[in-house]
């Protein structure tokens, strides 16, 4: 017995491809839509701060783009917040005065850490609504301390901050940069000590590392570096974390 097979219509063929590459293309949005189809790229915060030869630093001349070189799809976020010629004692909250020190040191204690508020402050609006897979601490302060005169609080001060840091941001692993300071007065006792404790401090940190100044304040040994110079810092300090960040 025969069959009386119906043909399929051309109509019905073009209608049933469409469907198809529509259905194609619902799956293949809903897969990128959960992050199946493309696997998001991890969130980076890298914080910088300190006094005037932080805030001199452009971060967009070098440190954003080499940290950004380095890590190809991870969204990076900087923030930036340094206050010139300010002493330790304005990013720590426990920092004691040394023994003999003027009594200018200790006659505004309820302003300490009052610009590491501040900087939280930055911090916590930057990465709002978001959970930074890695987070790294730059710093580049210590002159108002050497200057001063105080450099036997400074190494108390300096591990309380990244205790600190650590604390608020709930992670132990935060990576640390310290730039040290330079040779502009090189050789007298406290920028000497100063040197050495941060030095000290960053290679006895197991997440630490510290950076070499000398010679980005120009031939005069100025206090501040030149414009060069702060761009070769941000460089110098975007190669250094990204090496702690890979290990």
């Amino acid at each position: 017995m025969a069959l009386d097979l119906c043909p399929v219509s051309p109509q019905y063929s073009l209608m049933r491809t469409l469907l198809g590459l529509l259905a194609v293309a619902l799956m293949f949005a809903l897969l990128t839509r959960t992050g199946v189809a493309e696997p998001k790229g991890k969130v980076r915060l890298f914080i910088l701060s300190g006094q005037s030869n932080m805030a001199y630093l452009d971060e967009s001349k070098s440190f954003t783009p080499t940290i950004k070189n380095a890590f190809p799809g991870d969204e990076v976020i900087v923030v930036r917040y340094a206050v010139g010629g300010t002493p330790i004692r304005l990013w720590f909250k426990g920092w004691k005065a040394p023994e003999g020190a003027d009594e200018s040191w200790t006659k505004d204690n309820e302003q300490q850490g009052s610009l590491y508020d501040k900087l939280m402050e930055k911090v916590k609006k930057a990465v709002e609504g978001k959970t930074p897979d890695t987070v790294s601490f730059v710093w580049m302060q210590g002159e108002r301390d050497a200057k001063g005169g105080v450099s036997d609080s400074y190494e108390d001060g300096l591990r309380g901050l990244i205790k600190k840091v650590r604390e608020d941001m709930k992670r132990d692993d935060v990576t640390v940069v310290i730039g040290r300071l330079s040779d502009h007065l090189k050789g007298k006792k406290h920028w000497d000590a100063v040197r050495a404790i941060q030095e000290k401090v960053a290679t006895e940190d197991p997440r630490g590392a510290w950076v070499d100044t000398d010679g980005l304040n120009g031939p005069n040994n100025d206090l501040h570096y030149t414009r060069e110079g702060s761009v070769e810092l941000g460089r110098l300090f975007a190669e250094k974390t990204i090496e702690l960040l890979s290990k």
